[in-house]
């Protein structure tokens, strides 16, 4: 009897875990499990990337928290980036070392509202992407960006001007586009 209802609990359990929808994410890559956020569709009248930006700036003031992509506990910086752009369809990698090889490069003067700032990480001499964030700014205007900062000064979701930081500008590496 044991081993006939073992066995039916298995299967039972192996139907319900193939049933669920998948994430975009692995247990590595997240606290917790996901929650469902209701966003902008992106067939709205707002484009896929001001949907992005509008769903990070709900975030602004969570705390950073390494190796995190949890809306409930924090991020890190690819966390963020990889969470917002996720619940728009985009599947990013959550590591920012791999932001180095992703997308199409594009002039820091091009950039545009939903590109990606790749940076050094806190060694701007060690010239490997290190710390990635999401322009806000529209062209033209002054580069705005949204991150999460590790600083002690600055922790957590907050946004950036690029222009004030001598910081930001020496690890600048690259602009990248993922969305077109």
């Amino acid at each position: 009897m044991f081993k006939k209802n073992t066995l039916f609990f298995f299967f039972f359990w192996l139907m319900f875990a193939n049933s669920r929808a998948v994430s975009p994410y692995t247990a590595n890559d997240i606290c917790k499990p996901l929650p469902e956020l209701n966003i902008t569709d992106p067939g709205d009248e707002l484009s896929k990337a001001d949907s992005i930006i509008c769903l990070a700036e709900e975030f602004l003031g969570k705390p950073y928290r390494y190796a995190c992509a949890d809306p409930l506990v924090g991020f890190d910086c690819s966390g963020l980036v990889s969470y917002v752009f996720a619940q728009m369809g985009v599947r990013l990698p959550r590591s920012s070392r791999a932001y180095e090889t992703l997308g199409r490069e594009v002039c820091l003067d091009s950039c545009r509202r939903g590109d990606i700032l790749v940076f050094t990480g806190t060694n701007a001499s060690i010239r490997h992407a290190g710390h990635v964030a999401i322009v806000l700014s529209s062209l033209g205007q002054p580069l705005t960006f949204i991150q999460s900062s590790s600083s002690k000064k600055q922790n957590g979701v907050i946004i950036s001007a690029y222009a004030d930081s001598h910081y930001y500008q020496k690890r600048f590496i690259k602009v990248i586009r993922v969305l077109e």
